[in-house]
């Protein structure tokens, strides 16, 4: 958030904060869900990079079209197994695997 715009807010009697403050996370929860969330990311690029549908995908490891919408959603329901599974299943390397883990905040 800009600068001036936060100011604009505190001084009408607003707070400001992070998501991570508002829903009360501890520094590894936030951690956990920035890896999910960079992790469902990098598999909706490598799916669409391959021009493959999400019920290609489930096909491909034996699932469902709306459980891909979850996991590229980074639902919570999903584990970071099943993302990571996905991955590896698209083709993923070991390289674009640790790109996505070191991109997460």
């Amino acid at each position: 958030m800009r600068e001036n715009k936060r100011k604009r807010l505190e001084q009408k009697g607003w707070k400001v904060s992070s998501a991570d403050d508002f829903l009360g996370l501890t520094p590894e929860e936030s951690a956990y869900l920035d890896l999910k969330l960079s992790l469902s990311e990098s598999l909706r690029k490598l799916r669409r990079k391959q021009h493959m549908t999400q019920a290609q995908l489930a096909k491909l490891i034996h699932s469902s079209q709306s459980r891909i919408a979850k996991m590229e959603a980074g639902d919570s329901t999903v584990s970071l197994d099943l993302i990571i599974r996905s991955l590896l299943a698209l083709g993923a390397s070991n390289q674009e695997l640790a790109k996505a883990i070191s991109t997460s905040k």
